[in-house]
């Protein structure tokens, strides 16, 4: 299997995923989404692996959400917005093996979504999160703000999404969204024995456990679903544009003057 914007690595049982774009600051475009799902699949159903990390390359960014020079109301991709946010956030939670995130940066928009989704998050001091759908002109209509409140709770998670603050490591696990915040340097030996350790449990137990977690928010799926549809019209609107074009023009959005 051929990956272009991503790199996919097995190490002693755990599957490295890694958004291989750095100078975009791992932001993903269609493809991205798409090789991603390929290889959660990929290694999902490896009986050699036993938990999966998803990274981003680079020491900058984890990932920074969906990539804005690939938007124009609407992404270059498949999907109801042009990237298949759904398939790829059901993958996460559908692979029937822990997902860690790993995050050594910035973990913004559609990336902070991604670390929510994810099993566990594991952080180092030089991590940052946080959302800028707002700002932006966009939103996670599903999982990234349903899902996020029963992670962090629903106060914290109206905070995060109406005020687009950003958050350290240390806050991350204050709050949940993260379960540890270690030293950057120590990042990747701590993440690899996290998931080594899950190597050496169950496989069925732990599917079995991950199920019975999902079962209690399956629902929000129906959730995104809908919203995403909501989101595409949104994305046709001069309102939503106009994000995006302060973002190329370097200055700061007038949503307002759009509302009638």
């Amino acid at each position: 299997m051929t990956f272009e914007d991503i790199l996919y690595e097995v190490r002693n049982g755990v599957a490295w995923i890694t958004i291989n774009r750095p100078e975009k600051m791992n932001s993903f475009r269609g493809q991205t989404c798409d090789e991603i799902i390929k290889a959660l699949n990929k290694a999902g159903y490896d009986k050699s692996v036993g938990a999966i990390v998803l990274a981003g390359a680079g020491d900058r960014a984890f990932c920074t959400g969906g990539d804005q020079s690939a938007h124009n109301g609407n992404y270059d991709g498949r999907g109801t917005i042009g990237l298949p946010m759904e398939e790829l956030h059901t993958a996460i939670r559908d692979v029937p093996k822990p997902v860690i995130a790993r995050v050594q940066g910035f973990a913004i928009g559609g990336g902070n979504v991604l670390c929510t989704i994810c099993d566990l998050t594991i952080c180092s001091d030089k991590a940052q999160f946080g959302q800028v759908g707002p700002k932006m002109g966009s939103v996670d209509p599903g999982y990234g703000t349903a899902f996020l409140a029963r992670v962090v709770g629903e106060k914290k998670a109206r905070e995060i999404w109406y005020l687009n603050r950003r958050y350290s490591g240390q806050e991350a696990v204050a709050m949940g969204l993260a379960n540890v915040c270690v030293p950057h340097e120590q990042l990747d030996a701590e993440v690899q024995k996290w998931g080594e350790e899950m190597c050496e449990r169950s496989p069925t137990a732990l599917a079995i456990a991950k199920r019975s977690f999902n079962a209690d928010t399956a629902h929000q799926s129906g959730i995104a679903g809908l919203g995403m549809y909501a989101l595409k019209l949104y994305y046709d609107t001069e309102e939503s544009r106009e994000g995006v074009n302060a973002l190329k023009e370097k200055r700061k959005p007038e949503f307002r003057k759009y509302v009638k």
